[in-house]
């Protein structure tokens, strides 16, 4: 009688064990704290409307708001296409970008290009099975963006993503709401 309940235990312990291996395996593209990239993006499901919802600016952003993005998959990249709106001018501008993706890295190790030949790390940190939001990273924790496939946000979502991206090390006090609401 005793070797059965070690026997049920063991294989109980088993399977909890392997429950909560998969489990988080599922969701390893949703609570990513060391700062990595994830490893697999379906790029068809990526592409599309981003409405960027706060963000820890670069010095060619930290003045914009409203700011969407337009992801459009190529062979080995994306162009992007970005509206946004100055502080102080009721005006829409725009620019174009490209965001390269390589086949001999994670799929979430990007980088962004603005100007040739420049290009800055893009890291997708988070990103749901259901592509409803991304974030992204930056290697030196120096730029956060979050963005969404609508222009508002959960609020309890919002603060769940805030407070993983400050046990990440990313300063969040810097975050500015880019005033789509």
């Amino acid at each position: 009688m005793k070797s059965r309940k070690i026997t049920f235990l063991y294989v109980l312990t088993l399977f909890l064990s392997i429950s909560v291996l998969t489990s988080f395996k599922n969701h390893s593209n949703v609570a990513n704290m060391d700062n990595k990239p994830i490893d697999k993006i379906d790029f068809k499901k990526f592409q599309g409307k981003w409405y960027s919802l706060t963000s820890i600016p670069t010095a060619l952003d930290k003045k914009w708001r409203k700011t969407i993005e337009n992801y459009t998959l190529k062979d080995n990249h994306f162009d992007v296409f970005t509206t946004y709106y100055k502080i102080g001018n009721p005006k829409e501008q725009s620019i174009k970008s490209k965001l390269f993706f390589y086949a001999d890295k994670p799929d979430g190790d990007m980088k962004a290009q603005f100007l040739w030949p420049f290009k800055i790390s893009y890291l997708v940190l988070e990103l749901p099975e259901d592509y409803s939001y991304v974030v992204i990273g930056h290697q030196d924790k120096k730029y956060l963006f979050i963005m969404s496939r609508k222009p508002v946000m959960e609020k309890n979502l919002m603060t769940a993503i805030i407070e993983r991206c400050r046990k990440n090390g990313y300063d969040v006090d810097k975050l500015v709401s880019q005033e789509h609401n």
